[in-house]
């Protein structure tokens, strides 16, 4: 493994989206629940993608290795039935946080910032070449601490929401290191050559700006409800 490869992968946290405004706004207790309704209401637009942008990478990708272990992603999202999966537990916090099934599902507060930059993530996985759609999910590396200061945040600072939505973001600290364990194994075997190291890190900028765009159209379509 290349310990400059792999610096020059974890450099590209620079923009990671636990820097934004928005999201320190969150973890210091400062958003009115109507926004973090809208955080919560539009991340599902994200999350429903995930098991999409799996699917594609998976069709790309020639290693059978490969293709078994990532297919545990889908099933961890949608789950092995009805209610469960991480697609199930984000449902549970859209419930906590005061959001209707309905309303989530028909993606009413979806804004179009969200959108976009959801689909153009989706559409990237689909045509870049695997290895660097697999790049693109090693945001999975920072992801963790994240993860729990939210949950401190949001049991400090909005008592209101139910602790039982919280789900998600405690299995998401134990699951997400070992995605991106494997993830970064793939990289670091399958990127070989300058120019495939360079499509890795330039994939995993490109999914930080996805992530950093959200919140940009987040912030401001929900500010003023503040």
């Amino acid at each position: 493994m290349s310990d400059d490869f792999v610096a020059d992968l974890r450099a590209r946290s620079e923009i990671y989206w636990e820097k934004h405004p928005f999201q320190q706004a969150m973890l210091a207790g400062k958003l009115a629940p109507e926004q973090l309704r809208g955080f919560v209401a539009n991340r599902w637009y994200y999350q429903k993608s995930l098991p999409l942008k799996d699917g594609a990478l998976i069709g790309n990708c020639p290693v059978p290795e490969v293709r078994r272990k990532w297919l545990e992603r889908i099933v961890y999202h949608d789950g092995p039935g009805d209610g469960t999966g991480g697609l199930a537990d984000w449902l549970r916090l859209c419930d906590a946080v005061g959001l209707t099934r309905e309303e989530v599902l028909d993606e009413r507060h979806v804004v179009a910032g969200t959108r976009f930059a959801v689909d153009a993530y989706v559409t990237f996985c689909r045509t870049a070449p695997w290895y660097a759609a697999v790049a693109s999910s090693l945001t999975e590396l920072f992801a963790p601490d994240l993860m729990r200061q939210r949950i401190a945040a949001f049991r400090e600072y909005y008592p209101w929401i139910d602790a039982d939505g919280l789900a998600y973001f405690e299995k998401r600290c134990v699951q997400a290191p070992r995605e991106s364990s494997f993830a970064l194994d793939v990289v670091t075997t399958h990127c070989v050559t300058p120019d495939q190291k360079q499509a890795a890190c330039d994939a995993l900028t490109l999914k930080c700006q996805v992530l950093w765009a959200m919140l940009d159209a987040v912030d401001y379509a929900y500010r003023e409800r503040g």
